[in-house]
């Protein structure tokens, strides 16, 4: 039985993401390009039909937003090979650039404390000129059981 809490003061989406915002500094495609040449891992999170219609971001680990934190937490039994620790850089990235933030909230909250997210997303990566790969679909993290 969970303890109960008093009644929450609703929230919109608008003012959840400038007070998720606030607790990291985010990244322009640029400073994202330049992190994952750094050995930043880039998260890509958007769904396959996305990722199908507009490409794939090349060295960016998928996993679907559902999956993201049990692939991420370091500490998981489900983790991908690349959730090395608590330390490392973790760029996430959604189409827009929206429901990332909310993801890097999460990583944060599960200690990931550098992780960020691309300031619109994949298509403000695209935008940018900067690699884009179709076509092909990369491994992604092991499905959760």
């Amino acid at each position: 039985m969970s303890a109960r809490r008093g009644p929450v003061t609703p929230v919109g989406i608008d003012e959840l993401l400038e007070r998720v915002r606030a607790g990291y500094t985010r990244v322009d495609a640029q400073e994202a390009y330049a992190a994952s040449a750094a050995g930043a891992l880039l998260v890509d999170i958007r769904y396959q039909a996305l990722r199908e219609r507009d490409g794939l971001i090349p060295g960016a680990l998928v996993v679907e937003r559902n999956e993201l934190e049990w692939r991420l937490d370091p500490t998981g039994s489900h983790r991908a090979a690349e959730a090395t620790g608590h330390d490392l850089r973790v760029v996430v990235i959604c189409n827009e650039g929206y429901a990332s933030s909310l993801a890097a909230a999460s990583l944060h909250a599960l200690g990931l404390h550098r992780a960020t997210d691309l300031t619109g997303g994949f298509q403000a990566w695209k935008s940018a000129g900067l690699p884009v790969v179709t076509g092909t679909e990369p491994p992604t993290a092991a499905p959760h059981p």
